[in-house]
C-alpha cells in the first residue's frame, strides 16, 4: 500500500505550526511568572529593617532609660544620734570619761554636756589621723558614722559635773575669758565659747564649763607649741591664739573654766 506525500504535508506543517504557538505561549507564561515569583523575596529583604526599627527602643525611652542607669544608687540616709543606742556604745568609754561622761581622771577630758556635732568631728579627726592619739585611733576606727552620732547624742545629752577654779588664778582666767588680752590679739574667749563657757553647737565651738584644769592647760599648750588638728578654718583659730598666751595666762585661764558652770549647775564645794 502506498500513501501520497501530498496529503501528509499539510498535516505536518499544520501540527508543526500548533507546536509552535503553544511553546511561544508556554515562553510567554513563564516570562509573566517570574516577577510574581521574585517579588515576595525582595519584599523579604526589605521588610529586614522595618523589623529592627521595630525592635529598636523609641528615642524617649533610650532617654529615660539611659538616665536611670546613670542614675547613682541612693546612699543609707543617717539617721539623728540615738542616745539610748548611744549609751549602749559608749560603755568602753566610760573607762578613761566616765560612765557619764564625767571623767574621774584629768588626764582624760569630760564629754558629758558637749555638744554633739563637735564630738562627732573629733572622734572623725582621730579616725583619720588628723588629731593624734593612738588610744583614741583605736577606738575611733571601727566606728560608723551612724555608731559616732548615737555615741555623741549620748554624751550631749548628760550633765556637766562643775569643778572648782583656784581663787589665786581667777582674776586673771576672768579677764582673759570675758575681755581678752587686746595688747597680745587675745580676743575674749566668750565670745566663740559663750559667757558660761556652754559653747556654741551651731557653729561647733566646744562647751568648755566644767572642764578639768590639767586638761585644758594641757591643750592649750599643746597649741601653744603648734599642734593642730587639720587644716579646716576651726583648726586653725585655736593654734593662732594660744600662741599669744604665756604659760601664767595658760594656768590662769585654765583654772577660771574648770570652775565655770551654767545657772542651773551647782558649783563642787572648794576644798
Amino acid at each position: 500500500m502506498s500513501f501520497r506525500s501530498s496529503g501528509i504535508r499539510p498535516v505536518v506543517f499544520r501540527s508543526a505550526a500548533i507546536l509552535l504557538l503553544t511553546l511561544s505561549a508556554t515562553v510567554a507564561v513563564a516570562q509573566g511568572a517570574a516577577p510574581k515569583t521574585t517579588a515576595p523575596v525582595a519584599a523579604t529583604s526589605a521588610a529586614k529593617p522595618a523589623s529592627a526599627a521595630s525592635t529598636a527602643p523609641a528615642p524617649a525611652a533610650a532617654a529615660s532609660t539611659a538616665a536611670a542607669a546613670s542614675t547613682p544608687v541612693a546612699a543609707v540616709a543617717l539617721k539623728p544620734g540615738d542616745a539610748t543606742a548611744g549609751q549602749a556604745k559608749a560603755a568602753v568609754c566610760g573607762a578613761c570619761h566616765g560612765v557619764d561622761g564625767n571623767s574621774s581622771t584629768p588626764l582624760f577630758p569630760k564629754l558629758a554636756g558637749q555638744s554633739a556635732q563637735y564630738i562627732v568631728h573629733q572622734l572623725n579627726n582621730f579616725k583619720s589621723g588628723r588629731r593624734q592619739n593612738p588610744i583614741m585611733l583605736g577606738m575611733a576606727t571601727p566606728l560608723s558614722e551612724q555608731d559616732m552620732h548615737d555615741i555623741a547624742a549620748y554624751f550631749a545629752s548628760q550633765k556637766t559635773a562643775p569643778g572648782v577654779a583656784d581663787q589665786a588664778l581667777v582674776g586673771r582666767g576672768e579677764q582673759l575669758f570675758r575681755e581678752g588680752d587686746p595688747q597680745h590679739d587675745v580676743p575674749a574667749c566668750m565670745a566663740c565659747h559663750a559667757m558660761d563657757g556652754s559653747g556654741n553647737p551651731g557653729a561647733m565651738y566646744p562647751h568648755l564649763a566644767g572642764q578639768h584644769a590639767q586638761y585644758v592647760q594641757a591643750t592649750l599648750k599643746a597649741w601653744h607649741d603648734g599642734t593642730s588638728w587639720g587644716t579646716d578654718a576651726h583648726a586653725r583659730i585655736m593654734p593662732t591664739i594660744a600662741k599669744q598666751l604665756d604659760d601664767a595666762d595658760i594656768a590662769a585661764l585654765a583654772s577660771y573654766i574648770e570652775g565655770l558652770h551654767s545657772a542651773d549647775t551647782a558649783p563642787a564645794a572648794a576644798p
